[in-house]
Order: structure tokens, then C-alpha cells, then sequence
């Protein structure tokens, strides 16, 4: 038996082992797998819940409930209402922290009418090693992480993924919209509107991978693929995009010639708050 095979049975039975089971479920590759694994490991006891909020960008929850219903596994949506917390809105580098509290808090109210004994998260073990301020907020709320605990890596979830045939097995990440915001630029629905807008218009072009930062000012900083920037800058295409963003009520428009990469704005986090929060971050 490979390595892989038996992190994948240890996954199903490390499953197996709670009576019952809430998988945090956003459509992504991650909370699929889990939600998957449960369904198979404990069958109707287990169920996805999806948080909606201004957060969530546009055709994710059709997909979380296409998702559920391909999977066979029992699915709900909880309102979350992150932006009543002003430390949320203002946006300082642990937002992430306050966002996941809301989920976690709002499933962990909703366990006793569900039915269930733990909530589980996505995490995988490649998330370890990165700023996620959520950990700390999944370690409080004593959520169990079944991916990481199985010592399972992003390329491996998404090969589990494919072995299962789940379509999001080759799925660009899509965190929530706030983490577009540069921080200290407040949080607001009305702006991640715009961002979400402005990246389903770049969608609609082909660009599959793309990031539209807000930065101060209303500025739109577009990150694309390095592959991709030669044609986004070309007249063509430059000029009905920058029509589009400003009509939405960016300012100025502008392209990352870096390309595209997975938290960018994590590098305008002062590294002693980095050391911080990763050494209060843990699996539970």
C-alpha cells in the first residue's frame, strides 16, 4: 500500500471515529474532500454548512449546494454576520481570525439541532506552514481539521479529489472576497461587490485565475497569470476592462506584473504579528 492510499484511510477512519460531524463547507477543493469523506465515513450523520455573507462571491453557494447533492451528503445555510463586528470591518491582518470565530460560532450554536458531536474544517497540512489567523479561531471553537491531522497536502487533497471524480478537483482556490482588501481599507459589502463584479467580468474574458485587489484610493491592482499579462495589456483587451472596473467605481486600474499568487497582501503583515499569531495557531 503506498503512503497515499493509507493517508486516505486514515482519513475515512479518523472520520469514523465521532458518532457525527459538521464539515464548515465552502465548495472549495478542501471543504469537498472533507464533506466527501464524511459522507462515506458516517453516512446521513454527517452534514456541510455553508455560511452566507456579502463575503461569498457570486455562484459559490449554487456550487456548495450543486456539490452537496453530488456528494449525497446532507446540506444547510447559516447567515453569518461578520460585519456587525467592527474589527472585522476595519480590516487589520487577523480579519481572517474574526470571520472564521463567526463560522465556527454559528455552527457550533446550530450542533445541538443538527445533531452533531464536532465541527470539521478544510485545513490541510500545507496550511500549516502559512498565516492563516483562522487556525487560531478553529482551535478556540475546538474544530477538528481532518486533512491536516492526516498530514494530507494540497496536491494530495486535490489528487484524492480527482480519484473520487469530484469536479472541483482542479478548482483555483476562491477564499472569501474580503481577502482582496488591502488591510486598514475598511471592509464593506458595497465594496466586495466590486471586487466580486469586476472579477466575473475578467472570468467572463477567459482569465479563470485572477485577483482583483482594492487597495486605498478605490484602486484595482489585477493579478493574472504571468502567461496572461501580455494579453491583458494589449489595446484590445486594456481598454473595454478599464471601462468596466471604473464604471464600478474603481479609480484607477492597474496590473501586477509579478502575476498571479496566492496572498499577496500577507507580505504588508509586520512579521512580529506574523510569529504571533502562527505560534497561537494549531490543529486541535
Amino acid at each position: 500500500m503506498s503512503d497515499f492510499e493509507a493517508k486516505c484511510d486514515r482519513l475515512i477512519d479518523f472520520i469514523r471515529g465521532f458518532p457525527s460531524c459538521a464539515v464548515a463547507f465552502s465548495a472549495g477543493v478542501d471543504s469537498t474532500v472533507v464533506a466527501k469523506a464524511a459522507q462515506i465515513a458516517l453516512g446521513d450523520q454527517a452534514v456541510a454548512v455553508t455560511g452566507v455573507s456579502a463575503s461569498l462571491a457570486e455562484g459559490e453557494l449554487d456550487e456548495a449546494k450543486r456539490l452537496a447533492e453530488l456528494i449525497g451528503i446532507r446540506h444547510v445555510t447559516i447567515d453569518t454576520r461578520e460585519f456587525d463586528n467592527p474589527q472585522y470591518v476595519q480590516n487589520s491582518p487577523d480579519r481572517c481570525y474574526h470571520c472564521k470565530s463567526e463560522l465556527f460560532q454559528q455552527i457550533g450554536h446550530l450542533a445541538p439541532e443538527l445533531g452533531v458531536a464536532v465541527i470539521f474544517s478544510g485545513a490541510n497540512a500545507d496550511d500549516l506552514g502559512d498565516y492563516r489567523p483562522g487556525l487560531q479561531a478553529a482551535a478556540e471553537h475546538h474544530v477538528r481539521s481532518p486533512l491536516a491531522e492526516c498530514g494530507f497536502t494540497k496536491d494530495e487533497v486535490r489528487l484524492l479529489a480527482a480519484r473520487w471524480e469530484l469536479p472541483v478537483w482542479d478548482k483555483p482556490a476562491m477564499p472569501c472576497l474580503a481577502s482582496r482588501v488591502a488591510y486598514g481599507e475598511e471592509v464593506w459589502p458595497e465594496r466586495l461587490e466590486m471586487i466580486d463584479r469586476a472579477e466575473q467580468f475578467l472570468r467572463r474574458q477567459g482569465l479563470n485565475t485572477v485577483r482583483v485587489r482594492h487597495h486605498q484610493g478605490d484602486l484595482a491592482r489585477l493579478e493574472v497569470p504571468a502567461e496572461d499579462i501580455e494579453r491583458v495589456c494589449s489595446k484590445a483587451f486594456r481598454e473595454p476592462l478599464v471601462e468596466h472596473l471604473k464604471q464600478l467605481g474603481f479609480r484607477f486600474v492597474t496590473l501586477d506584473i509579478e502575476g498571479f499568487r496566492s496572498g499577496s497582501l500577507n507580505t504588508l503583515v509586520p512579521v512580529e504579528m506574523l510569529e504571533a499569531i502562527t505560534k497561537r495557531s494549531n490543529i486541535a
